[in-house]
């Protein structure tokens, strides 16, 4: 959705005439709007009745948006030098601003939207092209520019919102002044982002009473349909995944990223594994050989023999594999059992940084299990403060507890392995970085989240509006930014002004066009692969 200032020529049609129909609509084909005459008035007042503080409070705003321009047009000329490179990144998408604050709340192109979320998206979008319009009318009021209407409208699929005023007054209007009315739509969208900012940062100092933030992460809903159904419920708080402690569910989502495209349980060379005893790996019964042509049973999962400086193992490695695999290592093995070995290998910890890649005795060897590409293994630990059992094990606890009734305690704590697709894993669980302190208010634990996920989509909607809008292209306000800039230059005829701002506008287009393309290429390649 693109915020539009409409621009009227010689249109006369004056307020006085549109009092009796407050609102009005247009319809054609391929264009409807819906025009607005009711908040005229209002907004004249307050704009002029303030004129002096809104003129300089804009001139901050042209300064930012002219900065922001030329920035963004050297974007647009990095990225479309990098569409011809080699490796093929896109400078745009690695400078889309997303950060953190995105934890809870799922981007567009992760094709992966609830209904909420998708609720969350219109609101945001709702108030950032509001406050983006707001102020474009106060900026032309402050200057005594009267509002000729305000509208929304629906180009073909897609909607937007204009305020319209009267050509021939804007243009009667010193340079300067016309720059705060355009720029102000731009300045007030990035003012707006730097507020929802400010208040996602301080979000955790302002629930800090009633919340713990950032400890661990809670389990806010979860799909029926999610394998992780059996095991999670609502108000389960994750403490680790592979030993690592997940804090926030950004980290969490950051841990299942590099569970691709593997055939074994780590990422690249850094692979989970357990010691096993070499008397089990010994012993038909408990391990039963694998080859090419057989499968696990039901009750068991494979297992392959990790690399080892242990050359005093069970097994002896092939040093011509180049992952130092054989195929008389891999071995059909309990995963219940084998979870409750000591681990081995450089993938637990995140970084690996936990477990050295073989710790095993002589009695033992580093299995790793055999996953298929895009399955993942990982350990779950989790606690239940929030049931019954707890609440129950608090209140007998209350008497002697200084601190009574608070979630802080490790109740109910329980591990479990998740084999599967991280995809899934992500999507089919809500999460929140949040989780009540008092035990009498915990029906209030989707309170922050929900706050937090609005205040991050307002954030990226609002930047994303700003940045759109700084765009030379046709249509938004980078244009009339841009023809305004160029009256300022002395020395150009109108002639050569029109022809340059022709030829900015046209490849502004272009590189623009290249920029999104390239950008929704990427976005669709990192789901999808």
């Amino acid at each position: 959705m693109a915020a539009r200032r409409g621009r009227q020529s010689g249109m006369h049609r004056g307020l006085m005439s549109n009092r009796a129909n407050p609102i009005s609509s247009f319809l054609s084909h391929w264009y409807c709007d819906w025009k607005f005459f009711i908040f005229n008035e209002p907004l004249y007042y307050f704009g002029q009745r303030y004129a002096r503080f809104f003129r300089s409070w804009m001139t901050f705003g042209v300064a930012f948006s002219l900065i922001f321009l030329v920035g963004i047009t050297v974007m647009l000329f990095v990225e479309a030098a990098t569409a011809f490179h080699p490796q093929g990144w896109s400078f745009v998408l690695k400078a889309i601003p997303f950060g953190s604050y995105s934890d809870t709340f799922p981007l567009v192109w992760d094709l992966n939207i609830s209904i909420v979320d998708f609720a969350v998206m219109i609101f945001s979008t709702v108030i950032s092209v509001i406050v983006h319009e707001l102020g474009h009318a106060v900026a032309a009021a402050s200057e005594g520019v009267p509002i000729e209407y305000t509208a929304i409208f629906l180009s073909v699929i897609f909607p937007g919102a204009l305020v319209a005023f009267d050509n021939y007054q804007l243009q009667a209007l010193p340079n300067i002044s016309s720059l705060r009315i355009y720029c102000a739509g731009i300045w007030h969208n990035a003012v707006f982002c730097a507020v929802c900012g400010l208040a996602l940062f301080l979000m955790p100092f302002t629930f800090h009473p009633l919340y713990i933030h950032g400890e661990n992460v809670m389990v806010l809903g979860i799909s029926h349909s999610s394998p992780l159904s059996g095991y999670f419920s609502r108000g389960d708080v994750i403490l680790s995944i592979d030993g690592e402690n997940i804090h926030t569910p950004h980290q969490l989502i950051e841990k299942m990223v590099p569970a691709d495209s593997k055939l074994v349980g780590g990422t690249g060379s850094k692979r989970k594994g357990y010691c096993v005893q070499n008397s089990w790996l010994q012993n038909s019964k408990v391990a039963m050989v694998l080859d090419d042509n057989s499968s696990c049973p039901d009750a068991q999962a494979a297992f392959i023999g990790l690399p080892c400086l242990n050359f005093n193992s069970y097994f002896e490695i092939n040093s011509t594999h180049n992952v130092g695999y054989s195929d008389e290592i891999k071995r059909c093995l309990n995963p219940q059992q084998v979870v409750k070995l000591s681990k081995c290998g450089e993938g637990w910890g995140g970084d690996g940084s936990l477990i050295n890649h073989c710790t095993c005795s002589e009695e033992e060897s580093c299995m790793s299990p055999l996953l298929s590409p895009g399955i993942s293994w990982f350990e779950i630990s989790y606690s239940s403060p929030y049931s019954s059992e707890c609440l129950q094990r608090r209140r007998n606890m209350s008497s002697v507890d200084s601190t009574p009734g608070y979630a802080s305690y490790p109740c109910g704590v329980d591990t479990f392995v998740y084999v599967g697709n991280k995809q899934i894993f992500a999507h089919s669980i809500r999460l929140s970085a949040y989780r009540p302190r008092p035990i009498n208010i915990s029906w209030i634990m989707d309170f922050p989240a929900a706050l937090e996920n609005m205040l991050a989509c307002t954030y990226q909607v609002s930047a994303a509006l700003a940045a759109l809008n700084c765009l030379p292209v046709f249509f938004l306000d980078g244009e009339f930014i841009l023809e305004t800039a160029l009256r300022s230059i002395p020395w150009l005829t109108p002639r050569k002004r029109r022809r340059a701002a022709r030829v900015c506008l046209t490849a502004g287009t272009i590189l623009s066009s290249i920029a999104f393309s390239r950008i929704i290429y990427f976005a669709y390649r990192s789901v999808t692969y």
